[in-house]
């Protein structure tokens, strides 16, 4: 059974940092391009950074570019989530997300989510 199970989240102050992690269980995790999702309360879920399988590539929406940083671990089967210079509005459910590697654009495998909360 897959599992990926986020941690890290809080509350902090804007301008503060935090590291989300995500660890991964049941799958050939270094065979899965894998992303971070955000959604905020009321608002649909969006991207937010994705790392291929072998973390050669990243990608960011344009509103953590610069900010964010995505990493992974395939030998601890974990993707990171560095957030620096935090605004109120990075506020949101911050998920991970994992796919296999040519399986298409949509994302398998989900967590449940850590929550973030940035204060003003």
């Amino acid at each position: 059974q897959v599992q990926l199970v986020e941690s890290g989240g809080g509350l902090v102050q804007a301008g503060a940092s935090l590291r989300l992690s995500c660890a991964a269980s049941g799958l050939h995790f270094s065979s899965h391009d894998t992303g971070w999702f955000r959604q905020a309360p009321g608002k649909e879920r969006t991207f937010v950074a994705a790392i291929s399988w072998g973390g050669g590539s990243t990608y960011y929406a344009d509103s953590v570019k610069g900010r964010f940083t995505i990493s992974r671990d395939n030998a601890l089967n974990t993707v990171y989530l560095q957030m620096n210079s935090l605004k109120p509005e990075d506020t949101a459910v911050y998920y991970c997300a994992a796919r296999p590697v040519g399986a298409g654009d949509d994302y398998n495998y989900w967590g449940q989510g850590t929550q973030v909360t940035v204060s003003s």
